[in-house]
């Protein structure tokens, strides 16, 4: 009797015991994993089958809330909120519309990539992003245009897509890139002004890669091998297909952002040209943007650069603002950047 009082009270602590969810148990795999980064020199933190990570945006992932509704009123800030809806009102009066375009974090869509047990797709649960969705939706509410990638991401790696994030790089693939260009392309190409917009014909091309990845370089000692990829390029039907499309600084189109837009883009160790996100939303949409992207920060260094730039904004119809998501609270702050200067107003003749 008293073994069997003793089972019994074994299984009734264990059905108290609660399960822990997907959710659980990737945050602490996030924790595993950055406590392990802590002790090591590199930025890369080494997941399964040979996937690499970014230290920066696992901590984003544990980041809590970074926003406040009443914003400190700072010449800098961490809230990215003002200086986004800044940016709003600037392009508004200027007839631009804005689209915002984060990209989700790599162990957001391959949570099961960073460590073994994690939740794989279907499963994946819509909290793991939970702050990043909360902020996109205020934003909304406030009448900003927010394209969140990450369910349409875990769709097609569901679906078997192949890998739209490179292994041993921070960047998409082209794959991610490509699935990127057909959604935000879906939104506008019934545009009465993209329909009327002149079309350059282009032709895409299947080019095989080898890589060699920041966060394979970034390793102690690091990665030699490279990482194998095809990449979409996307040429001038008039030359063969084999010339890339020029930077348009009249388009009314501006790609805005950090490296994911000159990722296959801009070369060297953006590892190829043609086939980036400009690349192959020109030929979703029939015509070549104005790229204004920057290897740095997508929020402020970016607008700065733009900002700098002589380029009109006469005759744009839209900026997509496209930049990693952990740039919300691992990047390097959000200053408000004047775009369009006000016209100084007269001062009285002194008497």
């Amino acid at each position: 009797m008293i073994a069997l009082h003793a089972c019994w009270m074994d299984l009734c602590s264990a059905a108290e015991t609660p399960i822990p969810s997907a959710s659980d148990k990737f945050q602490q795999s996030l924790t595993t994993a950055l406590d392990k980064a802590g002790a090591s020199p590199s930025m890369t933190i080494s997941g399964v089958d040979g996937w690499l990570f970014l230290d920066k945006e696992l901590r984003h992932l544990c980041a809590p809330r970074f926003w406040s509704e009443i914003p400190a009123v700072t010449a800098d800030s961490n809230d990215p909120l003002p200086a986004i809806l800044d940016f709003k009102e600037q392009l508004d009066k200027a007839g631009i519309e804005l689209l915002l375009v984060p990209v989700p974090t790599k162990a957001a869509i391959y949570p099961d990539k960073l460590m073994s047990g994690n939740p794989t797709p279907p499963e994946v649960p819509a909290d793991l992003v939970k702050n990043d969705r909360d902020f996109y939706k205020l934003l909304e509410s406030r009448g900003i245009q927010v394209l969140d990638l990450t369910e349409t991401f875990l769709n097609a790696r569901n679906a078997g897509s192949p890998d739209l994030y490179c292994k041993t790089d921070t960047h998409w693939a082209p794959p991610g890139i490509q699935l990127a260009a057909k959604t935000i392309a879906e939104r506008f190409k019934d545009a009465p002004w993209v329909i009327t917009q002149p079309k350059v014909k282009t032709q895409a091309l299947d080019v095989p890669l080898e890589i060699h990845g920041d966060l394979a370089s970034s390793l102690v000692p690091p990665l030699k091998e490279t990482e194998p990829l095809t990449s979409c390029f996307i040429g001038l039907a008039a030359s063969s297909g084999r010339a890339p499309l020029p930077n348009a600084k009249d388009s009314p189109i501006i790609l805005l952002g950090d490296s994911h837009n000159l990722v296959f883009h801009s070369g060297g160790d953006m590892h190829a040209v043609g086939s980036g996100l400009s690349d192959q939303l020109s030929h979703e949409l029939g015509f070549p943007l104005d790229v204004v992207a920057v290897m740095g920060s997508g929020a402020t260094s970016a607008r700065r650069n733009l900002a700098r730039r002589k380029a009109t904004l006469t005759g744009r119809r839209l900026l997509i603002w496209c930049f990693t998501s952990r740039e919300f609270t691992q990047g390097q702050g959000w200053a408000k950047v004047p775009l369009i200067k006000e016209p100084m107003s007269e001062k009285p003749l002194m008497r």
